[in-house]
């Protein structure tokens, strides 16, 4: 397995009055492992800006998946998308970043704020250089990747944030690197740092964006494995091999559930502990088995768990006030959310007997249903994720 993982996220604001965003980003992986992500602002605002967006980003990343060079992107754009019969432009402005296998960056960049990148934790001058295509200018830049670069594209929405308002000539990309580059940390996500930025943004249009606003960030850093189990075997029989399956597995371990922790406990032959303090009255409190990382209540605690991949997986919604949190759903949020990038879910089918009571009416579908959508927000978020049944 790759040892890079390229985590990214965006975060758009809409311009005050819009339902649709004029800007769109599309990120694609292509077969042989080279990632590609593209920022596209579509001309103007609404409906017709997120149209030419969304093809722009399309056709863009599937060429660059394909290795085409940027001057058959360029003309390919120009001559699908209509003509602007005002300003006769044809296409929206757009931002690519391509990382290759071998670590090798291609970043590409039309008429778009430019990408700021952080390198060991200080801004990186990259490499540019001029090209004519089709009448517009181009700038192109290759170098090597390093473990910890981070990304930032901007729509130019994050340049105009505060004109007029607060500021009297916008948010200048210096500015807004000197903030990136103060509030960066080694450990900062790429949804961490796309709502900083986006926060600081959406503050200064004052909560109305007189622009579509978009920060896109891919940060390179290292994978990392979390296995978490949920249920034990329809089979008991099952459980020994199960556990085997389970702890045999690198990173880092959750167990959810009190049956599933009873088996984990007489597997490891270790002892339960639970803690009393209820850090959340909604949620259930966690227990300790040594040999795991973290020990849970199922259901109750996972369905909380849904609750805030549903709103982290969203490209509008920057808060986070479960970091930081010590309940259960807190807890397994934050190690799948923002420490994991591979994730394997081990699903026991068992009916669980203290779910049969007809005043606790929890059926095993509703468990299956909250993996099903945990599993859907996990890769919406861009993790690599396994589901195993038992």
């Amino acid at each position: 397995m790759d040892r890079l993982f390229m985590e990214n996220s965006y975060i758009s604001l809409n311009k005050v009055g819009e339902e649709l965003c004029g800007d769109r980003v599309e990120t694609m992986t292509s077969p042989n492992g080279d990632f590609t992500m593209v920022l596209a602002d579509g001309l103007g605002s609404g409906v017709k800006a997120n149209i030419l967006s969304t093809l722009t980003s399309k056709i863009i990343a599937t060429m660059m998946e394909s290795d085409m060079p940027i001057e058959e992107c360029v003309t390919t754009i120009a001559q699908t998308l209509p003509v602007c019969s005002v300003r006769g432009v044809a296409y929206a402005t757009f931002t690519i970043v391509k990382v290759y296998r071998n670590k090798d960056v291609y970043l590409i960049q039309y008429d778009n704020p430019d990408v700021i990148m952080i390198r060991d934790g200080k801004s990186y001058d990259y490499p540019k250089e001029e090209k004519l295509i089709a009448g517009k200018k181009i700038f192109e830049s290759r170098f090597k990747l390093q473990l910890g670069d981070m990304f930032i594209l901007m729509s130019d929405g994050v340049i105009n944030a505060g004109v007029g308002q607060v500021l009297n000539f916008g948010w200048q990309r210096e500015n807004v690197l000197n903030y990136a580059v103060e509030r960066y940390h080694p450990e900062i996500t790429a949804k961490a740092m796309a709502g900083v930025v986006s926060d600081a943004c959406k503050d200064l249009y004052m909560g109305k964006p007189g622009d579509d606003t978009t920060v896109a960030v891919l940060r390179i850093r290292e994978r990392e494995l979390v296995n978490l189990m949920i249920g034990p075997p329809v089979n008991k029989g099952d459980d020994e091999k199960v556990m085997e399956l389970f702890f045999s597995k690198e990173g880092k371990k959750i167990v959810c559930g009190g049956t599933t922790s009873t088996i984990v406990s007489k597997y490891l032959g270790k002892e339960i502990k639970t803690k009393i303090d209820y850090f959340d009255p909604d949620i259930p409190p966690i227990g300790y088995i040594e040999g795991v990382d973290l020990v849970t209540e199922g259901v109750l605690t996972m369905g909380r768990v849904v609750e805030i991949a549903r709103q982290y997986a969203s490209n509008s919604d920057s808060s986070c006030e479960w970091i930081g949190k010590k309940d259960g759903a807190s807890l397994i949020a934050q190690l799948l959310f923002e420490e994991a990038t591979d994730v394997n879910l081990f699903v026991g089918r068992a009916m669980n007997p203290a779910h049969q009571n007809p005043n606790m009416p929890i059926d095993l579908s509703i468990k299956l249903r909250l993996i099903d959508d945990l599993a859907e927000y996990l890769e919406k978020m861009g993790k690599h994720v396994k589901v195993s049944y038992f």
